[in-house]
């Protein structure tokens, strides 16, 4: 069998976009043949003491075998790189550059691209999950766009939503953390008193705490907190049953190097509401969904009240969801792609 390490920082399980395009990608490897070691790397981003610890994990690899490296690790850790490289192919994994994590001071963040940057350097490939993320390591980042891969996540195939209807039935989904925006949502919920919705919002506490705790707050404060529901994390059965009963997602994102929970919601003709930041215009077509300029409030508001108000608007936007499922990637291409990449490598 074909050999690879995959190297991610923490816990696999974890339920963020992130983690379970890792978990799916190597799974999907596995299934075509791989035999993929996964090395769990201690969490090194903004915790410079497991750095050591992290290097001499990625220091010990097998020479020969190509590794994957999360991004989340590997921005920080261009030393590490370096030693990888040295050994075999190292093949970055890009969900999207450290430095535009919303909240971040300006000199963390420029410290955060030069380290990445770095990194960078060393990797024989940089797979990106879109294509806008593939363009800003090639202009903001220095790779080599012959140095660049695009595999965009999979989504699983999935049955068309019911939707609600009345109250129109809200959906986000995304961990509590200030690149969400989850408090710009709340405050445009706030304009619409006059129109009939219920939102659940789904998403961990537990990566941005103070995150969490100001969300919350903005919710038990709002005007409208009997139509709020946040739910915290949920399984999968509840998450599918909450998507097939949404007539609406919404997630006013500061930054999305892809977004894959636009992309499940499109996977059930939901329409989507979401910003033009990041990868979004090229994961939510124009006939699917409106988008917004980040952190606009008013804008947000405005858009949420005609399609509540409209289900004329909402249908129009259902059917273009509906038809973009049919562009959607599943997950055996994503690992197909990669694993197309690897044999190049070799």
């Amino acid at each position: 069998m074909r050999k690879l390490v995959f190297a991610l920082p923490g816990d696999p399980e974890t339920l963020t976009g992130g983690y379970i395009y890792d978990k799916r990608l190597i799974a999907g490897l596995r299934e075509l043949g791989w035999d993929v070691e996964l090395l769990r790397l201690p969490e090194v981003l903004g915790q410079p003491a497991a750095i050591p610890r992290a290097e001499q994990l990625l220091g010990g690899l097998p020479r020969g075998v190509p590794a994957i490296v999360d991004g989340l690790a590997l921005g920080v850790l261009p030393g590490a790189a370096a030693a990888v490289a040295a050994r075999g192919a190292l093949v970055a994994l890009v969900h999207h550059p450290l430095a535009e994590e919303t909240g971040v001071a300006p000199a963390a963040a420029a410290a955060l691209r030069e380290s990445e940057r770095a990194a960078l350097a060393w990797a024989a490939v940089a797979i990106a999950t879109s294509a806008t993320t593939a363009r800003s390591l090639t202009e903001a980042y220095g790779v080599p766009a012959a140095r660049v891969s695009v595999a965009r996540p999979g989504v699983d195939p999935a049955p068309l939503s019911d939707g609600t209807g009345s109250p129109v039935a809200l959906l986000s989904v995304g961990t509590l953390t200030p690149r969400k925006g989850h408090a710009v949502l709340l405050g445009a919920l706030e304009r619409i008193s006059a129109t009939n919705w219920h939102l659940t919002l789904v998403g961990s506490d537990q990566r941005d705490t103070a995150e969490a705790k100001r969300i919350r707050r903005l919710a038990a404060n709002s005007r409208h907190c009997a139509r709020l529901c946040l739910a915290g994390e949920v399984d999968a059965g509840t998450l599918a049953r909450l998507f097939h009963e949404a007539d609406l997602f919404v997630l006013p994102s500061y930054h999305e190097g892809y977004g894959m929970a636009f992309a499940e919601a499109l996977a059930r003709g939901v329409p989507v509401v979401a910003t033009c930041a990041g990868a979004l215009p090229e994961t939510v077509p124009p006939a699917a969904g409106r988008l917004v300029s980040p952190g606009d409030v008013g804008a947000l508001a405005e858009e949420l009240r005609r399609l509540i108000a409209e289900p004329q608007a909402r249908a129009a936007l259902r059917a273009g969801a509906v038809a973009a499922r049919a562009d959607l990637p599943s997950w055996r291409d994503t690992a197909a792609s990669v694993s197309d990449l690897l044999e190049s490598l070799a």
